[in-house]
């Protein structure tokens, strides 16, 4: 099963939710429902309101409560926790239940937010819009966008060639992006990630523009390489990989020595960005 966890917003309140997309539909958290619905001021106050109705539900004899299931989501604290969830249609049921003014809006945003998505899948670019509009509201610079947007599309024509000649995915994709990192930046991925202080957060989410740049010149320099030489299977696509990531280090390494200072950085999009909530009080 393959799974994508995104988080919407419905009235600046956050909803987690994971789209499938061996079933093709999206799993909303319950909790961050009852939240949303209820008024609650924080998780907890969320998470007794539905455990209660939820003991409700079952005495009742109500099957969606039944039928629902758990799925790792982010908690606040920024591990990946089991939640009960519900897809659209036992959502919709749930909500019945529960008395609140919100409730009609919240149906009609769930259904955009279902549409959106089938939309999305029917027009690759219409992800890329909803990827800019989120970017934007997250606070990043329009510079920084452009770039990332780039590295998004530069990276899927890598994977690209990596799938045509053989390479499997996960753990070699894996690897190779390791082995193209490590060669430009001097960190693999992992060291990368903690350079920065990051944990789950997207690395090239909180890479700067000049890392962004790189990366990109990296990924893309493999890429071509890879084209000309028509390499097989990992093994071949490894020295690809490093000397695609060399090009990079070469550029990296003559911009440093004009400069005086490195461009590999510690700064992350926590450090520059305003949190959510300051955004919105704005």
């Amino acid at each position: 099963m393959s799974q994508k966890e995104a988080l919407q917003l419905f009235e600046q309140r956050k909803v987690r939710t994971v789209w499938d997309d061996q079933e093709e539909k999206w799993y909303f958290s319950i909790v961050d429902v009852c939240g949303v619905l209820t008024e609650s001021k924080d998780a907890l106050t969320a998470r007794k309101y539905w455990n209660k109705l939820k003991q409700r539900l079952k005495e009742e004899g109500n099957e969606t409560v039944t039928n629902c299931h758990q799925l790792k989501m982010k908690a606040s604290d920024g591990k990946m926790r089991l939640t009960d969830v519900a897809d659209t249609e036992q959502l919709f049921r749930i909500i019945q239940s529960i008395p609140s003014p919100k409730a009609e809006p919240f149906k009609q945003w769930m259904a955009q937010v279902a549409s959106q998505r089938i939309d999305q899948m029917q027009d690759p670019e219409l992800s890329i819009d909803q990827a800019i509009i989120d970017y934007k509201r997250l606070g990043y610079s329009d510079a920084w966008i452009n770039q990332r947007i780039k590295s998004i599309e530069v990276r899927k024509e890598l994977t690209d060639e990596w799938k045509r000649t053989g390479v499997k995915e996960g753990l070699e994709y894996a690897s190779l992006t390791d082995i193209i990192t490590r060669e430009w930046s001097g960190f693999t991925t992992k060291q990368y990630k903690h350079f920065k202080g990051l944990k789950k957060e997207n690395l090239r989410d909180n890479m700067t523009n000049l890392e962004i740049a790189f990366n990109i010149l990296a990924e893309a320099s493999a890429t071509e390489l890879s084209k000309q030489r028509d390499p097989r299977g990992f093994r071949q696509q490894a020295q690809v990989a490093k000397d695609g990531g060399s090009v990079a280090k070469a550029a990296r390494n003559q911009l440093e020595s004009q400069l005086g200072h490195s461009v590999i950085s510690p700064a992350k999009a926590s450090d520059y960005l305003l949190p959510e909530e300051s955004q919105n009080e704005e």
